[in-house]
């Protein structure tokens, strides 16, 4: 799915009516089938922007289109079915504490399937196999039928992301899939991640706050500062001045950078 912001401006979801944007004049182009991860500090706009191309926020100013259609000027009813093209999740996912992590992860299917086989499901479950496959590529297939509840942070959100798979989505928004997890995870969660998008054609946006795991895994690296955007780069051409100036005055995150490829430029991130 190709999308495009034009001088986009949108509020923090959370945010009051009143409050000024979180992100300003935002101009962006991501091409179907891309995948590219977006840095920088907290407040920078990331999670607002995740919103905007999930239409779950309207641009206070400026537009969006996805495959050249603006989503707020389409009929209820397309709209329904645009959002059902998408996934998006959250750094928390939203999993009621008492269900099984099948029902779940399976959940990734309703935009796809009728009201009376979504009911359904949440009793007799179908495609148990599909859900322990996806769970088994995030090290999750012993947690089947476990209750959400009795999960840890990082399971819950591995289940989040297992979901991700079974939703046959053309745009996939992650916001900080990795903030409970420990390196090792974390890095086999992007791997299976971006691995899918490739096998599947889906655009793959993430928001990260582990500069050294974006670079690993993406071919392209956005990032925002105070609510602009600050560069949009393959990542062979961020460079550790560039994330010094990303990072400025934020110590704790920017860490020490010596000159010198990014790739290998030691770059110590902490995830929040």
């Amino acid at each position: 799915m190709n999308i495009e912001l034009r001088s986009a401006s949108g509020r923090h979801p959370a945010a009051p009516a009143a409050a000024p944007p979180a992100l300003r004049a935002l101009g962006l182009r991501v091409a179907a089938g891309e995948q590219a991860a977006v840095i920088g500090p907290s407040g920078a706009g990331k999670t607002t922007l995740l919103h905007l191309m999930a239409c779950a926020l309207a641009p206070a100013a400026g537009s969006i289109e996805l495959d050249g259609r603006d989503p707020w000027r389409l009929p209820r009813r397309e709209l329904q079915r645009l959002r059902g093209r998408l996934f998006l999740a959250p750094q928390v996912p939203p999993l009621p504490p008492r269900q099984r992590v099948v029902t779940a992860v399976l959940a990734g299917r309703l935009p796809r399937i009728g009201l009376w086989q979504a009911l359904r499901s949440l009793f007799y479950p179908t495609g148990i196999a599909q859900a322990d496959a996806a769970l088994a590529r995030f090290d999750m297939a012993d947690k089947l039928f476990a209750r959400v509840d009795r999960l840890s942070g990082g399971e819950r959100q591995r289940v989040g992301l297992a979901r991700g798979l079974l939703s046959e989505a053309q745009l996939v928004l992650v916001d900080e899939p990795l903030s409970a997890l420990d390196p090792a995870r974390a890095g086999q969660a992007l791997d299976t991640l971006t691995q899918w998008a490739r096998d599947s054609g889906a655009t793959l946006v993430a928001t990260l706050h582990d500069v050294p795991l974006a670079l690993q895994h993406f071919p392209r690296i956005i990032g925002l500062r105070d609510g602009l955007l600050a560069f949009d780069l393959p990542t062979a051409q961020v460079t550790p001045a560039l994330l010094r100036e990303l990072y400025a005055q934020e110590p704790a995150q920017a860490g020490v950078l010596d000159e010198g490829p990014a790739e290998a430029a030691p770059v110590v991130m902490h995830c929040r």
